[in-house]
């Protein structure tokens, strides 16, 4: 496709073609109509019995649905047609728009696309100091409706060629055919269901026209946000909306709720919360705190772009609960390296300012590592994380999330441009927890595990989490309280006991130790790779500048 052939095109045709193909339609299907009522219905009630009229009942029923079938693939001409039509408009619209910018700042467009402009100031056609950057962005969209319109081409000739086929040899005279014919047609206007394998998400997403690629993130944004299989373009255009339009609800909710009521009032009894003030600082500090998290993304989504500091991506989001986000610093789709980083206890979407700002200090530190390498480094709030040290000892939360991170993580082998070159899992506190259940009950698609300040995996071998142990990684500093999180289970506690006591006699050389969910993960019975840590460091210090643990984090996303 050319611009001006994009640019020329005459698309009504198609229109007219469509309106005929329902003008047969219609007609054919009465057609149908009177052939049941006046042959089928006929032959029903004459009471012809007998082996000829067995067969010849057969044959009409077998008539009436060739005729069903028939108009079935008619029906399906008319909606290929009218797809193409929609999809080719939008694509021209586009180059129309971006031609049009052009001339608007004088720039000249060529039919090959190239684009010039008067670059002297003292030129009535000066196109101005910023025309370089202009240019590249439309002939970035001249390129994109290019683009868009080859994809549509491409597609409604495959969609009319397999109907054109199915006409001639009457294949698609067979009901099955028929039906599966209309289910793939359907499907195109269709969001799969959540937990459908990414890959036949990702073959669905690519079916679609670009123009309908939008319209099914505009229409659908809470679905496609966080479908596993779409690419992360695609997911960051859908959330952006309902990240808006919940921001719009959320702040609406919190006007409407009126000033504070009293805090305390007086009784017989002496001063008492009254129930109205405890539901509005419920609702109240609800509401401000996910606002805080959405506020926290819009801040991120801002910054401009720079080598530690990629374009942002929002990958998921909800508020259902205490909300949950997923943010990518940079595209996964494209970039060498790919980390997704689960935070632990506390995690909700209030609180991912602070694990954003970790994600970025990590793809800083991957670059730091000199390969040369992008890197995307993805924030993972897709789980409902305990809120308190109390709700950390159970490990229901990390059984919860494990269906969603591994979804997630084939998501991003679906939809990256060909293969990751570095995969890296990597988890704090009780997101260690998460990633080592996932891992033991699923196994996970990466090349590497980090375990930072883990209460325990699940496991009590490195082995036990499905991947080459070499590639298992750990760290927690000797002044870290996780260390104090001592084990509750009979086995951990009575390893514990040998521990404490024996280990300590001279010449005896055990440092083994369990916490509340496995073997501490960097004792060397676990087998893990030791990173190295500030021994003052505290449970949420990994990540501070200067941080050696940080920077073996960067060298191991980075591959080296």
């Amino acid at each position: 496709m050319d611009i001006k052939t994009l640019n020329g095109a005459d698309f009504g045709n198609l229109a007219t073609a469509k309106g005929a193909f329902d003008t047969l339609s219609t007609a054919f299907g009465q057609h149908v109509e009177n052939w049941q009522h006046e042959v089928v219905d006929r032959l029903t009630r004459s009471e012809w019995t007998g082996t000829a009229g067995g067969h010849a009942q057969t044959r009409m029923q077998t008539l009436h649905d060739e005729l069903q079938a028939a108009q079935q693939e008619i029906g399906l001409i008319s909606r290929a047609l009218q797809d193409a039509s929609e999809a080719f408009v939008a694509a021209q619209t586009h180059l129309s728009n971006a031609l049009n910018d052009a001339k608007a700042h004088k720039l000249t467009v060529a039919p090959d696309g190239g684009i010039t402009w008067d670059k002297d100031p003292n030129s009535p056609n000066f196109a101005g100091t910023d025309a370089d950057t202009l240019a590249k962005d439309i002939q970035s969209r001249i390129t994109a409706a290019l683009t868009e319109a080859d994809h549509a081409d491409r597609t409604i000739s495959s969609r009319l060629a397999h109907l054109t086929t199915n006409a001639t040899n009457a294949t698609g005279l067979d009901s099955t055919v028929a039906k599966n014919d209309t289910a793939a047609a359907n499907a195109l206007h269709q969001v799969p269901a959540a937990g459908t394998d990414p890959n036949s998400v990702k073959a669905w997403w690519d079916s679609l026209t670009d123009e309908q690629q939008r319209m099914m993130a505009l229409t659908h944004p809470e679905q496609i946000g966080n479908l596993d299989g779409i690419p992360a373009t695609g997911r960051d255009q859908a959330n952006r909306i309902t990240l808006a339009k919940t921001h719009a609800d959320l702040q609406q909710r919190l006007d409407a709720l009126g000033p504070e009521p009293d805090s305390v009032v007086g009784t017989p009894y002496g001063a008492v919360e009254p129930p109205d003030h405890k539901l509005w600082k419920q609702e109240h500090d609800g509401l401000v705190d996910q606002l805080n998290g959405i506020k926290a993304i819009e801040d991120r989504m801002k910054v401009p772009v720079d080598a530690n500091h990629p374009q942002t991506y929002l990958l998921g989001y909800d508020n259902a609960g205490r909300g949950h986000a997923i943010v990518a610093s940079g595209n996964p789709d494209t970039a060498d390296n790919v980390s997704t980083y689960v935070p632990g206890t506390g995690a909700r979407l209030g609180h991912i300012g602070s694990d954003i700002e970790r994600s970025d200090a990590m793809v800083a530190a991957a670059n730091a590592a000199g390969t040369g390498k992008t890197t995307s480094s993805i924030t993972w709030i897709g789980y409902d994380a305990p809120q308190s040290l109390a709700d950390a000892t159970d490990d229901q939360y990390a059984k919860d999330a494990e269906k969603k991170l591994v979804g997630f993580e084939n998501g991003l082998h679906a939809t990256h441009n060909g293969t990751i070159g570095n995969n890296t899992i990597l988890g704090h506190s009780y997101g260690t927890t998460t990633i080592g259940y996932t891992m033991k009950d699923h196994g996970l698609p990466v090349d590497n595990v980090v375990l930072i300040a883990s209460p325990g995996a699940g496991v009590d071998s490195a082995k036990d989490l499905r991947i080459d142990p070499s590639h298992v990684y750990a760290a927690q500093s000797p002044s870290d309280m996780i260390g104090m999180a001592a084990a509750i289970d009979p086995g951990g506690m009575a390893q514990n006991v040998w521990d404490n006591t024996v280990s300590n006699l001279p010449f005896v050389d055990d440092d083994d130790h369990h916490l509340i969910h496995g073997r501490q993960t960097t004792v060397s019975d676990f087998g893990a790779n030791v990173m190295p840590v500030d021994p003052k460091a505290g449970h949420s210090d990994y990540w501070n500048n200067g941080s050696p643990t940080l920077a073996a984090m960067g060298r191991v996303i980075a591959g080296t």
